[in-house]
């Protein structure tokens, strides 16, 4: 079924005969698909939705130079229309200088422009409509005391595209716009932390709660992390890393349900019990 989501989509959430809708998306219309289960046959309706995903690098990153390059593909990649994507990077304070002239040069080697060019390493947002709100965020971030150190801008705009430059913002605070909402676009937020204790309040201080990275040496310091981080996902020394034989999903705002492997299956399925009398 094809068409738009105020026809097609809302058809199908109020349909009588439909059972179950999976949905990924945002979270807006994943609230309208629920109240529309409500107002049918109390379809199930499981919803993979936004994130503001955290990528923690701690002073011990086994590779400051390979953390940085994954980190800038983590967000930067696709335009950053990823709903996985790394848009909050927590380093470090001891380490946060040098890893920032690492993640500049990651960045400064990504070519933006023609994705059907094999020499391109990513390509344009998804319309002109998209292209403006990530710029409103850029403009919002500046606003609100967040500085800018690369990107930020339209380019490539004779092409006819709607291309942007991957954007980066340091001195980014919990309460900001940049650090609370999902963009879904190449525009990174940058924060320091200290302490690990600190590096857990700062990764679950938003809304959402779909993916995670650590970078770190420590083992131990991993499987902290790993049951701290309130997410679907935590990545350990990568980032975007996916497989069908895993479940991939979110927790809080990024919704409920999994997609991939044997546990989405579930989704579809009803338990049925029978009890049979014999003799």
């Amino acid at each position: 079924v094809t068409g738009r989501g105020a026809v097609a989509g809302e058809a199908l959430g109020l349909h009588m005969d439909v059972d179950a809708i999976a949905f990924t998306g945002s979270g807006p219309v994943g609230r309208r698909l629920l109240d529309y289960s409500a107002r049918s046959n109390l379809k199930r309706v499981f919803l993979e939705l936004g994130g503001k995903s955290p990528n923690i690098v701690f002073a011990d990153a086994p590779d400051l130079k390979q953390a940085a390059t994954v980190s800038a593909n983590g967000i930067f990649r696709n335009s950053g229309q990823v709903c996985v994507a790394g848009s909050r990077l927590l380093v470090q304070a001891s380490i946060y200088d040098r890893f920032m002239d690492e993640l500049l040069k990651a960045t400064a080697r990504l070519k933006v422009g023609d994705p059907l060019d094999l020499g391109t390493d990513i390509g344009a947002v998804s319309s002109a409509e998209q292209l403006d709100k990530n710029l409103g965020f850029v403009t919002k971030a500046a606003e609100e005391g967040a500085r800018l150190i690369t990107g930020g801008e339209r380019i490539l705009a004779e092409t006819g595209g709607s291309y942007m430059a991957p954007t980066i913002f340091e001195n980014v605070t919990r309460d900001m716009q940049i650090a609370r909402e999902e963009v879904f676009g190449p525009v990174l937020g940058v924060m320091r932390f200290d302490t690990e204790e600190e590096a857990v309040s700062l990764a679950n201080s938003t809304v959402y709660g779909l993916a995670s990275a650590v970078w770190t040496s420590n083992l131990s310091t991993a499987h902290r992390m790993v049951r701290a981080i309130n997410a679907g996902v935590v990545h350990v020394n990568t980032y975007g890393g996916a497989d069908i034989t895993v479940p991939l999903g979110g927790v809080k705002q990024s919704g409920f349900g999994r997609d991939k492997s044997l546990h989405a299956v579930e989704k579809y399925t009803d338990l049925k019990t029978a009890w049979i009398a014999l003799g």
